[in-house]
């Protein structure tokens, strides 16, 4: 499958990286490590986000380095060489010689050679980018070349002195997306929105959660993600209160809502998508009531996610909207004013309305610059997802309103007019919902 975001707008993101690089210092960069599932056998790789964002490869063992201003090529990639009988066993390898001319490398060598080759790329320069402490084996492996370089420092060595954070510029380069990685999580949400419709259809009394999450990966595998971007939650009845529920197995019951929260990772870009929806295809009246009042509130959310709107804005009119609702079906009392500076909304609502979205389903990306909130800007993606939970044991309440969770989320991206919902292929209003089951 052809990849949407070209190998050209790799380069360039490194180049925009080295840009605000020291100009006599180095990156380095190590491809997320194989993970044992158990005993022998691995579980499927997946690339570490911050390594293919700047490099499109998704091999593992290999380690990305930009060094500003080298004379020989300044982004450079050790990976494994070609090895016919290993690939014969594992699958295609690019080798050196491959990350030049398919993935765009100025320079490439084998990762058996790093021990000999990286000490020398170190020398001379001042400070290096890292991201310390996301691994601890290669943390190790980084400090062993720095003291090589310091055993040398007599013999005219002039090993680095400073260590910065990575992610501090790379996590900022990574919260505008580019035309082309929206086309992509567009595509992504297309296939999510498609594989939420077929789980309404296919709901009915009589079959279990797991039959949904079925549906689900079926939705995912046959337009091309191979992969959700997290566990999939299917609850029904009372586990709908329950926020990161993924067991999955409990039986469908007539008169139950059923609360997913599933998305499909596609080309390393995530979806995420929640909708409630009956098991008989019809609300009762009190998940009609409570349906009602979260699916205003995440209109009004969603109103307003614009430019020059901070990120905050879009949590507070949801509360506000939640809050309204819950006075008014009597579940809660007083002023929304006083309901809100007292969080007595807390014990129904205990979540914010949204995270950024990207590579990664709770994507990288400040959300407040020093003491205030982050203004919007044009290119940033977030979800959207304000909820109501009626815990099962909530007597503080009338006995008919336990047990009933209800999360109704999309993916937005910001405008440069106000926002585009990315998700909105799988119905949402209680008239939508019903008549898609009914169909």
């Amino acid at each position: 499958m052809s990849s949407i975001v070209p190998v050209k707008e790799f380069a360039a993101r490194r180049r925009k990286l080295m840009d605000v690089m020291a100009s006599d210092s180095i990156a380095i960069l190590p491809a997320a490590p194989e993970r044992v599932r158990n005993r022998d056998v691995l579980h499927p790789y997946r690339q570490d986000s911050d390594f293919f964002y700047l490099s499109g490869f998704d091999e593992p063992e290999a380690v990305l380095v930009l060094i500003p201003g080298r004379e020989h090529g300044e982004s450079v990639l050790f990976c494994k060489e070609k090895n016919p009988e290993k690939e014969l066993w594992d699958g295609f390898l690019a080798g050196p010689e491959g990350a030049i001319e398919r993935f765009g490398f100025d320079d490439a060598f084998p990762i058996s050679d790093i021990d000999d080759i990286l000490p020398g790329m170190l020398e001379g320069r001042s400070r290096i980018y890292y991201p310390l402490g996301k691994d601890q084996q290669f943390d190790s492996r980084v400090m062993d070349w720095v003291k090589s370089l310091r055993a040398k420092v007599r013999t005219g060595a002039h090993p680095p002195g400073e260590f910065v954070s990575l992610e501090h510029f790379l996590h900022d380069l990574r919260l505008f997306k580019s035309a082309n990685e929206i086309k992509v999580m567009a595509k992504a949400g297309e296939i999510s929105a498609e594989a939420h419709c077929r789980a309404m259809k296919r709901a009915r009394k009589g079959g279990f959660e797991y039959h949904l999450e079925a549906e689900l990966i079926h939705t995912f595998m046959e337009h091309g993600a191979r992969s959700t971007a997290y566990p999939s939650i299917v609850g029904s009845g009372r586990n709908a209160c329950i926020l990161h529920y993924i067991e999955n197995a409990a039986p469908l019951r007539d008169g139950d809502l059923v609360l997913i929260d599933a998305g499909c990772e596609y080309q390393c870009y995530a979806s995420d998508i929640t909708r409630t929806f009956p098991v008989s295809g019809r609300f009762s009246p009190e998940q009609r009531a409570l349906y009602e009042v979260v699916l205003a509130a995440q209109y009004a959310a969603i109103e307003a996610v614009r430019p020059g709107n901070h990120w905050n804005q879009s949590h507070e009119a949801a509360l506000r909207v939640l809050t309204q609702g819950l006075i008014d079906l009597g579940l809660l009392s007083g002023s929304v004013e006083k309901a809100i500076a007292g969080e007595a909304y807390k014990p129904f609502f205990m979540h914010r309305t949204g995270h950024w979205l990207g590579m990664d389903v709770h994507d990288v990306g400040d959300y407040k610059v020093g003491d205030a909130w982050r203004e919007l800007e044009p290119g940033m993606v977030l979800t959207v997802e304000p909820g109501l939970y009626v815990a099962p044991d909530n007597t503080e309440v009338d006995e008919k309103w336990r047990g009933i969770g209800i999360r109704i989320e999309d993916d937005v991206v910001v405008a440069k007019d106000g926002c585009r919902v990315l998700t909105e292929g799988v119905p949402k209003t209680i008239a939508e919902i019903e008549a898609l089951m009914a169909d």
